[in-house]
C-alpha cells in the first residue's frame, strides 16, 4: 500500500509542479488553490508512505517521479524542447527510481 501512496504522491507532484506555471506567481486564484491543494495532498501521501518505507527511498522516488513527470508533461503539453539529451537524462531518473524501489527491501 505504501508504494501505491507514494506513486500517487509522485503524480500529484507532477500536477502541482505543472500547476505552478499557471498560477502567475500565485496571483491567479483558482490555479493557486488547485496547486496548493496538490502540494498538501502530495506531502501528506509522501508522509504516509514514509511510515513504512525508508525515507531516503520514499523521498528519492517521489522526487524522481515528480521531476521526470514534469519534464515529460512539459515536453508533450507545454512545448518545451524534447532533445535527445533531455530524454536521456529523464531515462536516467527513471532508472534511479526503479533502482531505489528494487533495493529498498520492501
Amino acid at each position: 500500500m505504501a508504494w501505491i501512496l507514494l506513486a500517487v504522491a509522485g503524480l500529484l507532484e507532477v500536477g502541482w509542479s505543472i500547476g505552478m506555471k499557471f498560477t502567475d506567481g500565485f496571483t491567479r486564484l483558482w490555479p493557486s488553490v488547485f496547486t496548493g491543494a496538490g502540494i498538501v495532498a502530495s506531502m501528506v501521501l509522501l508522509s504516509y508512505a514514509a511510515r513504512t518505507l525508508p525515507i531516503g527511498t520514499a523521498y528519492g522516488v517521489w522526487v524522481g517521479i515528480g521531476a521526470a513527470g514534469a519534464a515529460v508533461v512539459g515536453m508533450l503539453v507545454l512545448g518545451e524542447p524534447a532533445t535527445a539529451a533531455r530524454i536521456f537524462f529523464i531515462c536516467l531518473l527513471l532508472v534511479a527510481v526503479v533502482g531505489l524501489k528494487m533495493t529498498s527491501g520492501h
